[in-house]
């Protein structure tokens, strides 16, 4: 017997179910979530790129450094070898030294007449005047002299060499030497560099001899400082000491001076816009870098020669 709860039994085709289209009532299968990386993991990247960021103008500086260095060596480790080309060296001597003698004359001697105006205005307060001369001079023969002629050659010879061989490199013009079997680092670089060390202690000199001419014009002649003191203190308190001091340090600024002009030619990329920005890197690199060695010789050639009152 049935009951009342028992369910009735279908016989015959059950209907079929209703036909949905694919994929219909599925979840999307996405692609994958990456995993995010750990904590430490992104705290460690972000320290590391910031060291990097830090150290970048370091390691540019010490890349710069390195391809002056080694620049010089290149053109150094020609120095013995053959072909000479003693022209090119004439020719590097007249556009350095020559080329330049006007306004290195010119600076000499007005910077040479201020600063005697000034000493003799304020060693007068003591009645002291005669020692401007002395005190000039000596400022002249050991600062003065070396520094401003590296900074006017900066300005003129650096900018001039770096806008020359850069005009070079970006018109194929080294490309075409170095396809001739010809260095262009003995051909262009080494002149440049040994004529600079040679003319730029003669420019310093002149520097020197003219900026005293000056002070003399302006202590002597226009504010009536007695002529003998004036020269007497000259002759006791400037020494051959500091003039050779100032000649030492010309040298090392003359070739420092026209190696990164050099270097920035050499390198210039970009069209003429590269060869501007070379131009101006040359001026500006060579000009902080005169004043910054400058303190280091001082400290150097003052160890080793000293300045001092000639005598006992």
């Amino acid at each position: 017997m049935s009951t009342a709860d028992d369910e009735p039994t279908v016989v015959g085709p059950q209907p079929a179910a209703a036909s949905l289209p694919d994929g219909a009532g599925q979840p999307t299968q996405g692609p994958a979530p990456e995993p995010k990386p750990a904590p430490e993991l992104r705290l460690g990247s972000a320290v590391w790129t910031g060291v990097k960021e830090a150290g970048s103008p370091v390691a540019r500086f010490l890349d710069t450094v390195g391809g002056h260095l080694m620049l010089l060596g290149r053109a150094m480790s020609w120095l013995p070898r053959r072909p000479y080309r003693p022209r090119n060296y004439l020719e590097a001597a007249e556009y350095i030294g020559f080329g330049s003698l006007p306004i290195v004359l010119l600076v000499g001697a007005f910077t040479g007449m201020v600063l005697s105006l000034q000493s003799v205005y304020a060693f007068r307060q003591f009645g002291l005047e005669s020692f401007a001369g002395g005190t000039t001079g000596k400022a002249l023969a050991i600062e003065l002299g070396p520094v401003m002629t590296a900074l006017m050659l900066s300005g003129r010879t650096g900018a001039g060499i770096a806008t020359e061989l850069g005009t070079m490199r970006i018109s194929e013009q080294i490309d075409a030497l170095e396809s001739m079997a010809v260095n262009p680092v003995q051909f262009l670089v080494l002149p440049r560099l040994i004529s600079a060390m040679i003319v730029t202690p003669i420019l310093t000199l002149l520097f020197f001899v003219v900026g005293m001419g000056g002070a003399y014009m302006v202590a002597v002649l226009i504010e009536h400082v007695d002529q003998g003191q004036w020269v007497a203190n000259v002759q006791d308190i400037v020494l051959t000491t500091d003039v050779l001091q100032g000649l030492i340090k010309s040298v090392f600024f003359g070739l420092l001076v026209t190696l990164i002009g050099c270097y920035q030619g050499f390198n210039a990329t970009g069209g003429g816009r590269g060869v501007g920005m070379g131009t101006t890197r040359a001026v500006v690199t060579g000009s902080v870098t005169v004043l910054v060695l400058d303190y280091f010789l001082t400290d150097i050639l003052l160890s080793l020669l000293g300045t001092g009152k000639a005598g006992p």
